[in-house]
């Protein structure tokens, strides 16, 4: 038995740490010449926003959670509640904030190639996980193995879960199939270490966004057709913000917050019942992220979001509403970041190696299919995230090329949440037909 109990417990000084994280970040950011302006030119801000608090968990200065081993040699769990605050209150809020300039009509009409890459990285998943099986039987057939319950397989089942749809669908798996839940932790481990590795690689990416257009020979036109129409629109509407302005904008966010929460409450417990009538397991399954009461809170918000775009409200965006909106985006990377304890990489090593192989296969496709069709990375990087990383991380990456276009991540991630379990039920049919050639 261990202690794993970090310098820092106190969330008022974990909080205040990570904020000074991002506040040194933005003022290195902001040099106009010399060392960092070089260096953020190559690493974008967002990313050590991202890499930093994990770099604190990796030296043990903060944790998300720990182990406490008690005078009577008990081990004793905690857990920080910062990511919690963020994913619930903040990342809604955010939404909220930088949904109510969209120009719907010029999300439409981003067209197709969207689409397409949001279910090239679901058919990289499903394909991808089969793959990396039958390839890393070549090398370590025993870290494919196991029987029954213990069976790898059923465990890389609730990663398809997971990397398609998010939380819900990742539960939906464990019960459809029936992992060991003992060992469940292994593969939250890997769905950590992994999801976390390739977000910061697409982070960095967003930093040579238009080297990796050119490349692509992509068409950016309506994406920059888009990014100036809300620009354009921004500084017709630009003002300095009054103390009026700020308590309204935040009195819309979190009061819009509060209505998602509310209506989640309801929501979920009563698609959660209905779910459970129908006759077909398979079709209960397929469903159970309608009892997901996130699913439900940021579809509400997101939803209010949009119809408070066709209102006076849009009009709040020259006070700085996607800039406040912005400041909770990084507050939530921060609390994502400080999750990654980068030894981990380390540890179960055969499993984080299904994994990486896993996530290559999703990435090698999506470039493929990008390049054949000319789409902007800015597709393949938010279709990618929209399965991988669901409503949480999807509106940060694609936020990070323009606050307008953090809606069109949660819009794809809640669409990736509709087909999860079903398309994760595909993968993990073709994994188990592997896991027997292996």
């Amino acid at each position: 038995m261990i202690d794993t109990t970090p310098l820092f417990t106190d969330d008022t000084i974990v909080f205040g740490l990570l904020m000074s994280a991002i506040a040194l970040i933005f003022y290195t950011e902001s040099r106009p010449t010399g060392f960092w302006h070089k260096f953020y030119k190559i690493v974008p801000g967002l990313f050590m926003a991202y890499m930093i608090p994990a770099l604190f968990t990796t030296l043990g200065w903060i944790a998300p959670e720990w182990e406490t081993l008690t005078p009577t040699g008990e081990l004793t769990q905690h857990s920080s509640n910062l990511y919690y605050v963020a994913s619930r209150y903040l990342l809604p809020a955010a939404l909220v904030l930088m949904t109510l300039s969209i120009d719907l009509k010029g999300v439409v009409n981003l067209g197709w190639k969207a689409l397409i890459m949001f279910f090239t990285g679901t058919l990289g998943i499903i394909i991808g996980g089969p793959i990396a099986i039958l390839l890393i039987s070549l090398v370590s057939p025993e870290t494919v193995g196991g029987i029954g319950p213990d069976a790898v397989w059923r465990g890389l089942s609730t990663l398809a879960g997971s990397w398609i749809g998010g939380g819900a669908n990742q539960t939906a798996m464990l019960e459809i199939y029936g992992y060991n839940q003992k060992l469940y932790g292994g593969m939250v481990f890997v769905d950590i270490v992994v999801a976390n590795i390739w977000m910061a690689l697409l982070l960095i990416g967003i930093g040579k966004s238009d080297r990796i257009n050119k490349w692509l020979r992509a068409d950016t036109t309506a994406i920059e057709t888009l990014k100036n129409k809300v620009s354009t629109f921004t500084e017709s509407v630009k003002r300095t913000p009054t103390l009026t302005d700020i308590m309204i904008m935040i009195g819309i966010a979190f009061g819009t917050v509060s209505f998602a929460h509310l209506s989640s409450s309801y929501l979920a417990p009563f698609f959660n019942e209905y779910v459970s009538t129908i006759a077909s397991e398979t079709l209960r399954n397929v469903f159970t992220f309608l009892g997901s009461s996130f699913f439900w809170m940021i579809s509400v918000a997101t939803l209010i979001a949009i119809g408070l775009s066709f209102t006076k409200a849009k009009n709040y965006e020259g006070a700085g509403a996607s800039k406040f909106g912005s400041v909770f985006i990084y507050i939530l990377v921060a609390s994502i970041g400080m999750k990654m304890d980068l030894t981990m990489i380390f540890d179960n090593s055969g499993l984080i190696a299904i994994g990486v192989v896993w996530m290559t296969i999703h990435a090698v496709l999506l470039i493929a299919v990008a390049k054949l069709i000319r789409a902007p990375y800015f597709f393949l990087a938010v279709g990618s995230q929209a399965n991988v990383g669901g409503a949480a991380s999807a509106p940060i990456v694609a936020s990070a090329f323009h606050p307008s276009l953090a809606s069109v991540g949660v819009l794809l991630a809640v669409f990736g949440y509709a087909i999860g379990t079903i398309a994760a039920i595909a993968c993990t049919i073709l994994m188990e037909l592997a896991a027997a050639t292996a």
